[in-house]
């Protein structure tokens, strides 16, 4: 019989599992799910010793237990979780058993093949079959993108009713793999209705104390840690990690101190770790933390928090007066409304307007496929914006962020339709002061119906944080006197009930000329009287200037440091940027624009070489964007998509060559062997590098994963190849990656090898006897650079 999870006091899960198994003697490559069908008393042993040790929670063997990861097992999927769940519920006891979920191993899309639709599948096998053995808390850990993380929460929570925990992984820089910052993770988990949210893995106790602090600061719900036992060194051949249990405990009663109420380990982890975090809460009282409350809308890798200043939401997605983007949306053209989010993102805006209705068109699929693609290059938060229901659930489910609802009204109908999707995808919503009767004519009457819906939305679960009210703006030409009917409602909901609000600043000069001047003389009184976030054009230059200048004189712009960069001689203006002209390529590859970037190929082949547009344009716009990504103004999927830009635009030069048009016999640069060694089926790294390297004009052979020593020789020799790349992210593989490095150095002397993998760092590659240790998939291919030259 399930359990009930008590999530007030302390509760504290066991450590790691890997650890455990391979001092029992698991050798590399072997999966360790395998260990619940042909060796169950060895995973019911470990479970028990973390239970002796104190445990409260035991996490059952099924962390890669997915259909990608086992699909060359002889067992099922259901039968290796169904074993896992009862083999720890034989152990535990009265304590409880957590379903262990980890990702998947796959790339999502935009920069990888695995869609969302799919995640969620290959998740709700998993819940499906752990639920039904008897779990009595399901935990999804270790995960890296706050995209697949949503899929599998989902999956989680439409599939089961038990308590559902998340955590994610962070690099040293404060992010995760694919960008996200823990304000971020904090913004789009905790709205999902989770029981608890946290950290585990990557990292050593000390090196997430300030990630922990930050997530104590935003998370309104208990927040769970499972650091490493430090960083792994090697010693001999073997890997250890740095932490003492003694001083694992003593971190864990600080993070207890700080707020952190449940507590376990990860890597390198052991009973005698547990037992020593359980010894330090001894007469420990759980510390209750007040989370600070904030209206923010995200993206998967930014947070805007609406009230520190005037926050811009970016109107031009929306076909209401733009016949080009009527024709767009109905072609299908995607390139267009793409160029429309880059250039209101170059231009200022902090989030976008989503809105794709047109009655010729399906609505909920372009719906769909506008946010998967613009999300892929633009990372801004995004408002989805519908007048029916369904559009605006597919929106927000298939939403990789926090996004915000445009729009509820006052309508019981309408609140009764939108506020349970809100709450179900943690969605912020625009709500409009206008009912059945219609837009009141006087701000006390829309300051009762902005009233009625926020009382309504707490009935639902939502604060009124995550309520934007908007007044409403009519015509001055048609309802003039309701002009400062709306300013004064803007006040008059700031003063009484706290709330941010936003407007459609640019309905104000319908039908007057000289439209320009109203919109920004009528922006600036409402900026005045407290409107947060305009909605209006970023790319009309007195908006933008205007909005400028209020946040300096309101103290918004500490010091004017952003208006002094945007006014003074020496610094570009941000909008020169956005006004650059769309058919320059290396702005396209910047942007991520596949199909533009394709077109501009074919123009510029009818007066340029193969190798003097891969030269001119190709490598160096990745090399900014490679300048970006290392600066943090960019991430992971950012690089990808320019990468995969590329790629689009080598196919075109490829087909040119092939088709005796062009004068080039080769583009690639050079050749390169990659592979995981031996012993380790993980993959996604080397699969990142594979994409950039490709992408650089390098002749990449990826040999797979697990590759065992003499194929990784072989091709190296066959090929001549001067590069090879060789991946780990298991400790227990690093030894096999040393004897294909001394393999390499035998048969190929003349080869130069880089690694790179989790478990390595700078020292572990000199030891083993690489040329280069490359941190990420960015350092790749200057590597690749550095040997065959630019």
């Amino acid at each position: 019989m399930t359990k009930a999870v008590n999530f007030d006091g302390f509760l504290l899960f066991d450590g790691g599992m890997g650890t455990m198994l391979q001092a029992a003697g698991m050798k590399a490559g072997e999966l360790s799910e395998s260990y619940n069908i042909q060796r169950p008393e060895v995973i019911e042993h470990i479970h028990r010793a973390y239970i002796d040790a104190g445990a409260d929670v035991v996490t059952t063997n099924t962390f890669g237990a997915n259909r990608y990861k086992l699909k060359d097992m002889d067992f099922s999927l259901d039968m290796v979780i169904r074993r896992g769940v009862e083999i720890a519920r034989t152990a535990a006891g009265d304590k409880l058993v957590a379903l262990d979920i980890g990702p998947l191993g796959q790339l999502m899309e935009p920069y990888g093949n695995l869609s969302f639709e799919a995640a969620y599948e290959a998740f709700r096998e998993q819940i499906t079959a752990g639920t039904s053995a008897g779990a009595d808390l399901i935990l999804i850990e270790t995960m890296s993108d706050i995209y697949e993380a949503k899929a599998a929460i989902l999956a989680a929570k439409e599939n089961s009713s038990l308590p559902v925990i998340c955590t994610m992984t962070f690099q040293a820089d404060g992010r995760t793999l694919t960008g996200t910052d823990p304000l971020t993770m904090v913004n789009i988990l905790q709205n999902l209705n989770l029981d608890a949210l946290g950290l585990n893995c990557s990292l050593g106790p000390e090196e997430m104390l300030p990630l922990i602090a930050e997530v104590l600061r935003y998370s309104r719900l208990p927040v769970i840690i499972q650091p490493n036992a430090g960083l792994p060194k090697m010693v001999g051949n073997k890997t250890v990690y740095d932490i003492s249990p003694e001083d694992f405990g003593r971190y864990g009663r600080s993070m207890a101190e700080q707020g952190v109420r449940i507590l376990g380990g990860c890597c390198g982890t052991t009973p005698e770790h547990i037992r020593a975090l359980q010894k330090a809460l001894e007469g420990l009282k759980p510390a209750f933390t007040k989370a600070e409350r904030i209206t923010a809308a995200s993206s998967a890798s930014c947070t805007v928090v609406l009230g520190e200043e005037v926050k811009i939401i970016g109107e031009r997605i929306n076909p209401t007066g733009k016949k080009r983007l009527k024709e767009a949306l109905i072609k299908g053209d995607m390139d267009y409304i793409l160029r429309e989010a880059v250039n209101q993102k170059d231009n200022g805006a902090h989030m976008l307007d989503v809105n794709v209705g047109l009655p010729q068109i399906d609505e909920k699929a372009l719906m769909v496929r506008a946010i998967k693609e613009i999300q892929g290059i633009v990372s801004l938060p995004l408002q989805i914006d519908s007048v029916r229901p369904e559009v605006v659930e597919a929106g927000a489910r298939i939403c990789s962020g926090r996004p915000i609802i445009n729009s509820i009204n006052g309508e019981e109908k309408s609140m009764a339709e939108l506020l349970p999707i809100a709450k179900k995808y943690g969605c912020l919503v625009v709500a409009l002061t206008l009912d059945e009767k219609g837009i009141p004519k006087t701000a006390e009457e829309r300051l009762q119906i902005a009233e009625r819906m926020i009382e309504k939305a707490a009935e639902y679960g939502i604060g009124k944080e995550d309520i934007i009210v908007d007044c409403l703006v009519l015509t001055a030409s048609a309802q003039q006197r309701e002009v400062q009917e709306t300013i004064k409602a803007v006040r008059l909901v700031k003063e009484n009930l706290g709330v941010k609000t936003a407007l459609g600043v640019s309905n104000v000069s319908f039908g007057l000329p000289a439209r320009g001047l109203l919109n920004r003389t009528f922006l600036a009184m409402a900026l005045e009287a407290g409107l947060d976030a305009p909605i209006l054009n970023p790319m009309e230059e007195d908006m933008i200037s205007t909005i400028r200048a209020f946040n300096v004189l309101s103290n918004a712009d500490k010091d004017s440091k952003a208006y002094i960069k945007a006014y003074s001689a020496i610094e570009q203006k941000p909008a020169d940027i956005g006004v650059m002209s769309s058919r320059d390529l290396k702005k396209v590859i910047i942007d991520g624009i596949k199909d533009e970037a394709a077109s501009l190929v074919k123009e510029l082949l009818k007066e340029s070489s193969g190798l003097e547009i891969v030269d001119n344009y190709l490598i160096p716009a990745l090399d900014i964007v490679g300048q970006k990504y290392e600066r943090g103004e960019i991430f992971l999927p950012q690089l990808i998509q320019s990468a995969e830009t590329v790629k689009r635009a080598f196919e075109i030069l490829k087909d040119n060559m092939d088709a005796g048009s062009g004068s080039d016999s080769q583009i690639e640069k050079g050749k390169i062997v990659i592979a995981t060694v031996k012993g380790d089926i993980h993959d996604i790294g080397k699969n990142i590098v594979k994409i950039l390297l490709e992408n650089y004009g390098f002749q990449v052979y990826d040999l797979g994963k697990d590759v065992p020593i003499e194929k990784v020789v072989e091709k190296t020799a066959e090929e001549d190849a001067p590069l090879v790349g060789l991946s780990a992210l298991m400790t227990t593989t690093v030894q096999n990656m040393e004897d294909t490095i001394k393999a390499l150095r035998s048969s190929c002397p003349h080869c130069r090898i880089m690694v790179g993998g989790a478990v390595l760092n700078e020292s572990y590659a000199e030891m083993i006897g690489a040329d280069f240790y490359v941190k990420d998939a960015r350092e790749s291919v200057k590597v690749a650079q550095s040997i065959f030259g630019k």
